[in-house]
């Protein structure tokens, strides 16, 4: 496993399948996190799973019709659509609770280049996840407490090589 750390805590993450990636590798569906620093876009939640998290990031609600293209030969790539969409997509109102809290990550997105990795999100761990798709994911409490320390423009520095856990 991998350790995450924020302040004085170090807590287990999960990172993507393939591990992490060196700058300017990711690629489109390679299950690889990618290494370096990303900003933290804005917190999305569930509002039938969980009250309104304190946060001075961003904030709001996903609904049963938000996704998420993955389609590299979209205009839409690496945005948030709105279901139905033709086009590749990740739905973000998902039954295993990952995305209860997401925070979506500031890689690849200004602008977006085809098929260098989309929805690349700080999330919850789902129950019996083991690793991601190339997310970074973490206990939904621990998650809670982060929203909740960060700051305005904060960052989430991803290292090409995580303490192992």
């Amino acid at each position: 496993g991998y350790l995450f750390h924020y302040g004085d805590r170090t807590i287990p993450c999960l990172v993507g399948q393939s591990g992490i990636t060196g700058p300017g590798q990711k690629r489109e569906g390679d299950g690889a996190t990618p290494a370096g620093v990303w900003r933290l876009r804005e917190v999305l939640y569930r509002p039938d799973r969980l009250t309104q998290p304190e946060t001075p990031l961003s904030l709001s609600a996903i609904n049963p019709d938000d996704g998420w293209c993955d389609d590299p030969a979209s205009a839409q790539y690496n945005r948030m659509v709105r279901l139905p969409f033709d086009a590749s997509h990740e739905r973000m109102w998902r039954d295993d609770h990952a995305y209860n809290v997401v925070i979506p990550l500031g890689y690849n997105d200004d602008p977006p280049e085809p098929g260098l990795g989309s929805a690349i999100f700080l999330h919850c761990i789902a129950a019996g996840q083991i690793s991601t798709a190339g997310c970074v994911a973490i206990d939904r409490d621990d998650l809670a407490r982060l929203i909740g320390l960060a700051v305005a423009n904060q960052h989430l520095s991803i290292p090409e090589t995580l303490l192992a856990g």
